[in-house]
């Protein structure tokens, strides 16, 4: 259905999809004041399926997500990036406890909140992991087990809770929206008893999505609403049919499905060809889609403060096809952190000098064509109090005869002695991987670690994907 409200002047991330059914033109006034906070852990892997990654929101009350997992986006917008979001909403985003933190009963809730002189605020977090993608011929799944803010009515005017994923190469250029894709996995605006899924895409206005709207349709929640009690929400990417098929699912059941040949091509590969997508949970407030289907601004002076959107958990799978698409876990960028014994992507460094990032054929990314001199940092790896042995990297080299180098591992500066490495030469290819391991001298506690790479010669001599440590 066509907007009601001015078309922006140029492509912004998440414009979305106003789809106002009749039945809706009034905002629905009553539902169960009572939240369904029942505790439910992530589902086990079905068979057929393998887990790719998962957040169960287990911490602590009043603590914040893991950093290991989720990057906390903070102000209106991102560096260099459209105002307000690209959707005109009017919070702003914090890292705040009082925004966003574990409820120690296993959720995580996100929680606006308006001040005393009418500001409000929010949290938007979104994964570390930009990798996310299905096996080649396999399918994906996306899926997140939430409860939309318990508000309707007129108190719920603004309120815009969203579980969402956007293409990889949006992040740090946030200028290629919606070539680079979004799939909108669940919607909700103005505490309606519906979820909407939307797929953006192609080019802005119009193209194959119908930008700014994107290809959506919405529904009711099954039995319960939305807002009174948890729901499944669940996203798939089947690149195993012919044509290709994205679907969307609340509760078990299918209500929304796009073909590769609605999309058509160069959009459907320039949303499908890179690197993976990431995911995110955001509560906004305001903003195009709200204000469409309401047909007036919002939030309004009626908009009640602090009704938390809970998630219980999210979970990516996949099945099928000829391999993992995606890698395991990463330790995150920016000093987040992690267990030294944990697979840590290469791509995720704190910091570099001379390196390069390039789509890998394992899936996901790998540090691509490092010579002499190059490094990658990684901020607060913990060792824990039992000793490091060795260490593993997933390696590739198509460095030319006679080309050779070593891959070392540094300890809090690059410039420190190595405490451990080894030599690589030509393995058949700059994507042809092994996993070589290499000893490394007794190492516990937290440290910064630094992948150095030293070569008598001039060329580029390897590739990293991974490493991981070993006792």
């Amino acid at each position: 259905m066509t907007s009601t409200v001015p078309a922006p002047a140029g492509p912004v991330p998440r414009r979305r999809a106003f789809l106002l059914l009749a039945a809706f033109t009034t905002i629905v006034t009553v539902v169960s004041a009572v939240s369904v906070n029942a505790r439910a852990a992530v589902p086990p892997t079905p068979p057929g399926w393998s887990l790719v990654w998962s957040d169960d929101f287990t911490g602590a009350a009043n603590t914040l997500p893991s950093a290991s997992n989720w990057i906390i986006d903070t102000g209106t917008s991102y560096p260099g990036g459209p105002a307000n979001w690209g959707t005109g909403e009017i919070q702003t985003y914090t890292n705040s406890t009082s925004n966003v933190s574990h409820d120690g009963a296993g959720n995580l809730r996100i929680t606006p909140i308006r001040s005393a002189g009418g500001q409000w605020t929010s949290s938007r977090i979104e994964t570390v992991r930009t990798n996310f993608k299905p096996p080649s011929g396999g399918v994906l799944a996306i899926e997140g087990r939430i409860q939309m803010p318990n508000v309707t009515g007129a108190a719920a005017a603004g309120y815009w809770p969203a579980f969402w994923a956007l293409g990889a190469p949006y992040r740090g250029n946030y200028q290629n929206w919606p070539g680079i894709g979004e799939f909108d996995v669940m919607e909700n605006v103005n505490g309606i008893n519906s979820v909407w899924g939307v797929l953006h895409c192609g080019v802005a206005p119009g193209g194959p999505c119908n930008e700014f709207n994107g290809i959506g349709t919405n529904r009711a929640c099954p039995g319960s609403s939305c807002q009174s009690a948890f729901h499944t929400y669940r996203f798939e990417w089947d690149s195993g049919a012919n044509p290709q098929q994205l679907r969307w699912y609340v509760d078990g059941q299918q209500y929304h499905t796009v073909t590769q040949n609605q999309v058509g091509q160069p959009h459907w590969d320039n949303m499908t060809s890179h690197a993976g997508y990431f995911l995110l949970l955001n509560v906004a407030m305001g903003g195009s889609f709200p204000n469409g289907v309401a047909g007036a601004t919002t939030p309004t002076s009626a908009t009640v403060s602090g009704r938390p959107m809970l998630v219980d958990y999210v979970a990516v799978w996949s099945r099928g096809g000829g391999g993992t698409p995606t890698n395991p876990p990463t330790t995150p960028p920016s000093g987040g952190g992690g267990s030294a014994y944990s697979t840590i992507q290469a791509e995720a460094y704190s910091g570099q000098n001379g390196v390069q990032v390039e789509t890998c054929s394992e899936g996901g990314q790998n540090l691509s064509h490092l010579a002499g001199g190059d490094w990658a940092r990684f901020d607060n790896v913990d060792f824990g109090t039992t000793p490091a042995r060795d260490f593993v990297a997933r390696v590739a080299s198509g460095a030319p005869g006679g080309v050779s180098g070593l891959v070392e591992v540094r300890l809090d500066s690059p410039t420190n002695p190595p405490i451990g490495g080894f030599a690589l030469a030509n393995t058949g290819g700059w994507q042809s991987w092994r996993s070589v391991p290499g000893n490394i001298s007794a190492t516990t506690g937290v440290h910064t670690v630094y992948l150095t790479f030293s070569s008598g010669q001039p060329a580029d001599f390897v590739n990293v994907n991974w490493f991981t440590f070993r006792r």
